[in-house]
């Protein structure tokens, strides 16, 4: 049964190798996961609102796998919190395929004297937001993120921001949100995989017919009954909301 988890206390030790390679002093150490060196020792010219990097040349870059806040005071503390990793030293980014997002925006992984993905998660700054094309350190990731969650930092101490249940998603369709609950029925219909919530299906997940193939080696009679956690855009299907999720790792097994 492929289900992907978050490995809490997964040992980096011998995915990581030494940035010196690249002979590094600020940037230490890039993990296996990360992808290919895409930009060495970069100087980061400024952060726009929307937690772009520019650099001097113009490129422009996002961080992959992670959503910042949208608005409210700490948006402005995330953008902050960014400048200041990324204006201590210089920073090396990775990517992966595909590189681009559809405004010519290159997708990365930070790291600096920090990996900036990381921190902003453990600062609560972030919640991890896996990519229908891409999930590198996806498990680390979701670590960092757990960490902060636990102790409730950043976002994690606002009620906005809480894990919902299946009962409370009604009002929430067009947000980003996180739920928890046990899986009461799994099946298809009209070539939609359905994971479904509740005796009345108060709340669903679906894979999509065009989604399927990402999840061709998963086992989803085996999340029947199961406790998990999703994640996504919740959008609104006959008046019953429902998260359409894309890649496996969006969805989490608790128990």
């Amino acid at each position: 049964m492929r289900v992907p988890l978050p490995t809490y206390g997964s040992i980096l030790a011998v995915m990581w190798f030494p940035l010196d390679t690249y002979a590094a002093s600020e940037e230490r150490f890039i993990p296996d996961c990360a992808g290919r060196v895409e930009i060495a020792h970069a100087h980061v010219l400024r952060v726009d609102p929307n937690g772009a990097m520019i650099l001097p040349d113009g490129r422009a870059l996002l961080l992959e796998g992670i959503r910042l806040p949208d608005t409210g005071p700490l948006a402005d503390q995330t953008v902050t919190a960014l400048r200041s990793l990324t204006g201590a030293s210089t920073v090396t980014f990775t990517t992966a395929s595909p590189k681009d997002d559809r405004y010519g925006r290159i997708r990365v992984q930070g790291f600096g004297r920090q990996w900036l993905q990381a921190a902003l998660l453990e600062q609560g700054l972030a919640r991890v937001s896996i990519s229908p094309d891409r999930d590198e350190c996806a498990p680390d990731l979701y670590e960092a993120e757990y960490r902060a969650r636990t102790q409730r930092l950043g976002i994690w101490a606002l009620a906005s921001y809480r894990v919902r249940t299946p009962e409370e998603m009604k009002d929430t369709v067009g947000s980003f949100q996180l739920v928890e609950g046990r899986v009461t029925s799994v099946g298809q219909a009209d070539g939609r995989q359905f994971i479904d919530f509740g005796n009345r299906r108060i709340f669903s997940a679906v894979i999509a017919p065009q989604d399927r193939r990402a999840f061709r080696d998963f086992d989803f009679e085996g999340l029947s009954q199961r406790r998990i956690r999703l994640r996504g855009i919740v959008q609104d299907y006959r008046g019953r909301p429902e998260i359409a999720l894309s890649n496996p790792y969006q969805i989490e097994v608790l128990d």
